[in-house]
């Protein structure tokens, strides 16, 4: 269309809505979607693959560095692959999740993947979604979004997110690693997930992927016009 393509950040908790919801958003205008905590989970399957506990941070920052993360975008969603291999199922399993922690606290595979959102980012065009995209990746992201929803909510979208993939799951459980994400996420010492003060806060709870996909693609469209406006050329 010609408009400067911008930088949309979005931040939340686990299972907030923001995946589904950045994926559509990037869908509707034409932009790449990046899901960052994606790259933290490919990290941690090619560590367990490799024998390597997650919590040996420097055998699993060798690992951030040395491994090829890109995204492809088709039809239906936007996969991940690992030194070309398509991974996408395989980091959504519950093993990954349960191992995840230490590796999304870990000072040096912070610095490795934010460096590579950042090179994935830097034209625009982009949706990009996670704990810290705000924040500390993109502060300078034309549009920033901190999505929320209650605990409760959020274990329910889980449970039947497994369902839909044929994996079973308790909803107390769930409900537990989902606090317990939150706890280890808003307290890490590197990369804390926060609300940015710019950001547009939306609470998902009782709002449709529908409602949430018009919200943002409408903040999103106001910027990009203004930013296409002659006063700006």
């Amino acid at each position: 269309m010609g408009h400067r393509r911008i930088k949309i950040a979005i931040d939340g908790p686990a299972a907030s809505g923001k995946s589904t919801t950045a994926r559509e958003v990037a869908k509707r205008l034409g932009y790449l979607y990046i899901d960052s905590g994606a790259m933290y989970r490919a990290v941690t399957l090619m560590a367990l693959r490799a024998g390597i506990s997650t919590s040996e941070d420097e055998k699993v920052a060798d690992i951030a560095a040395e491994i090829k993360i890109s995204f492809r975008p088709n039809e239906e969603r936007t996969e991940i692959y690992v030194n070309g291999e398509d991974v996408s199922r395989d980091i959504r399993t519950p093993r990954i999740t349960a191992n995840i922690n230490p590796v999304a606290a870990n000072f040096r595979v912070r610095e490795i993947l934010v460096e590579k959102q950042q090179e994935l980012g830097k034209s625009g065009g982009v949706v990009m979604d996670g704990r810290d995209i705000t924040t500390v990746v993109f502060p300078d992201a034309e549009l920033k979004i901190f999505m929320n929803a209650s605990p409760e909510e959020r274990a329910n979208r889980r449970v039947s997110e497994l369902a839909g993939k044929n994996l079973s799951a308790d909803y107390n459980a769930v409900l537990s690693s989902i606090k317990e994400r939150d706890t280890a996420d808003f307290t890490r010492a590197h990369g804390p997930l926060k609300q940015a003060t710019d950001a547009v806060v939306i609470d998902t709870t009782l709002k449709s992927i529908e409602d949430q996909c018009r919200e943002i693609y409408d903040l999103a469209m106001a910027i990009i016009e203004k930013n296409s406006s002659p006063e700006k050329n």
